[in-house]
C-alpha cells in the first residue's frame, strides 16, 4: 500500500499524537458561533485537508478529479498536520472546509465544539444507509486494520488463529512483539481477548484485566515498536516470529514475497473519517464534496489505489475478489474483526499514559 499504511501512515501517527494535545491548546476556544469569522464562500472551491504523499495521491485520483469533472468545484488539498487546524480553530480564521482524520482526533475536535453538524439532506449521490458509521459530525471514510502478523517460516505448518494463541508461548513458542502507546494504541484490546472476553464485550476496557494480562507474555515480548517501519523489518527478519502489526505494512511485505502472513481473526479496525470545520468558509461544497466522495465506485478506487477498507458497503460491488481479500472491511474479515472505540480512548487515553510508563518500567 501507500504510507499511512506503508509509508505514508506516519502521518496518521503523528495526528494522532497531536491530537493528544487537543485539550490543552483548544481550551480557550470558544462554540458559540460568534467566535468564528465566516469568510466569504468561493462556489468554485473546496479545501480539503489530508496528510499528503501518497495518499493524497491516491485520493486525487479517486475522488478529486472526477469530483471537480462532475461539478466544476476545484478541490484545493491542505495538506497540514492537527496543530495547524487547532490554531485555525483557536483564532477563528478557518481555512479549511473538510478535514480528512483519524476517528481519534475527529471525535477530540467534536467534543471541542469545532466541527459543523453535517445535514445529512444534503447527500443525494451517495446512500446513507449504505454507510457505517455516519455519526453527526463526522462520516467513516475508510478503515485500516492492526492485524495478527506472523512469520511463515517459523510456522509452516500451524500458526497461531487467535490472541488467545499468541499468549500461548508453549504451543506457539518464539519472540513476539505488540504495540507501544508511542506508536498509536497500546494492545490493551488484544490482551482482553487473550484472557476470554468476547468481541463484542470489549467495551469498555477493564484496564486493570487488560495490564495483568499484558504482563504474563512481558516477558516474551522483544519490542514494544513504536512505528510501523520497526514491525515490519522485526516480522520480516525473523526477529520476532509473532506480532501485532498494521494489515498495510504486512500486506506490502505479503506483496513483496516475504516469508510472513496475515491473520484477520480478532483483528482491530481503525476509522479515518471526513468531517466539517466549524465555521468551513465553502460549508454547501463541503457536503457535496463528502457526498461525492462516499459514493461506491469512488470509494472502490480509493481501496484499490491505497489499500483502505471502503466505509460503502456497495464498495465491493466494484472490487475484484483478489483486492477485496486484502481489505479490512471486506465481508469476510469485517465479521470477524472489531471497531477500536475511539470515544473510550479520548476519554482515557491520558490515565491509560500514566499506567502505560509504569508498565514499560516493571510496573
Amino acid at each position: 500500500m501507500t504510507d499511512k499504511k506503508t509509508g505514508q501512515r506516519i502521518s496518521r501517527r503523528q495526528a494522532l499524537r497531536r491530537g493528544l494535545r487537543l485539550g490543552a491548546g483548544l481550551a480557550a476556544f470558544g462554540v458559540a458561533s460568534g467566535r468564528f469569522r465566516r469568510a466569504a464562500a468561493d462556489a468554485g472551491k473546496v479545501v480539503v485537508r489530508t496528510g499528503g504523499g501518497a495518499y493524497e495521491e491516491a485520493l486525487r485520483k479517486a475522488i478529486f478529479e472526477p469530483f471537480t469533472a462532475a461539478t466544476g468545484i476545484q478541490v484545493v488539498p491542505f495538506a497540514t498536520n492537527v496543530a495547524k487546524l487547532v490554531a485555525m480553530v483557536e483564532s477563528g480564521n478557518i481555512e479549511i472546509d473538510v478535514a480528512d482524520l483519524g476517528e481519534f482526533t475527529t471525535v477530540t475536535f467534536q467534543n471541542k465544539g469545532a466541527l459543523a453538524k453535517i445535514d445529512k439532506s444534503k447527500f443525494t449521490r451517495t446512500d446513507l444507509a449504505d454507510l457505517d458509521p455516519v455519526r453527526d459530525y463526522y462520516i467513516g471514510e475508510n478503515t485500516y486494520a492492526t492485524v495478527l502478523g506472523y512469520n511463515k517460516d517459523a510456522f509452516p505448518t500451524k500458526h497461531p488463529q487467535s490472541w488467545a494463541e499468541f499468549w500461548d508461548v508453549s504451543a506457539f513458542p518464539g519472540t513476539r512483539m505488540l504495540e507501544d502507546m508511542g506508536a498509536e494504541y497500546p494492545n490493551l484490546e488484544f490482551a482482553l481477548l487473550a484472557d476470554g472476553v468476547p468481541m463484542d464485550k470489549l467495551y469498555p476496557l477493564d484496564v486493570p484485566r487488560a495490564f495483568k494480562k499484558l504482563r504474563a507474555i512481558r516477558p516474551h515480548i522483544a519490542k514494544w515498536w513504536d512505528s510501523g517501519a520497526v514491525s515490519a523489518q522485526m516480522l520480516a527478519s525473523k526477529q520476532t516470529v509473532l506480532g501485532s502489526i498494521w494489515s498495510g505494512r504486512i500486506q506490502a511485505l505479503v506483496d513483496a514475497n516475504a516469508p510472513v502472513a496475515i491473520e484477520w481473526n480478532q483483528s482491530s479496525r481503525q476509522l479515518q473519517t471526513l468531517c466539517i470545520l466549524k465555521g468551513a468558509p465553502n460549508l454547501d461544497n463541503a457536503h457535496k464534496y463528502i457526498d461525492f466522495a462516499l459514493q461506491p465506485k469512488q470509494q472502490a478506487e480509493v481501496a484499490r489505489l491505497s489499500g483502505y477498507g471502503p466505509i460503502n458497503r456497495k464498495a465491493f460491488d466494484h472490487i475484484d475478489a483478489a483486492t477485496a481479500d486484502k481489505l479490512p472491511t471486506s465481508p469476510q474479515h469485517l465479521k470477524i474483526s472489531f471497531a477500536t472505540d475511539a470515544s473510550w480512548w479520548v476519554a482515557h487515553r491520558a490515565e491509560i499514559a500514566d499506567q502505560w510508563q509504569s508498565f514499560l518500567l516493571g510496573g
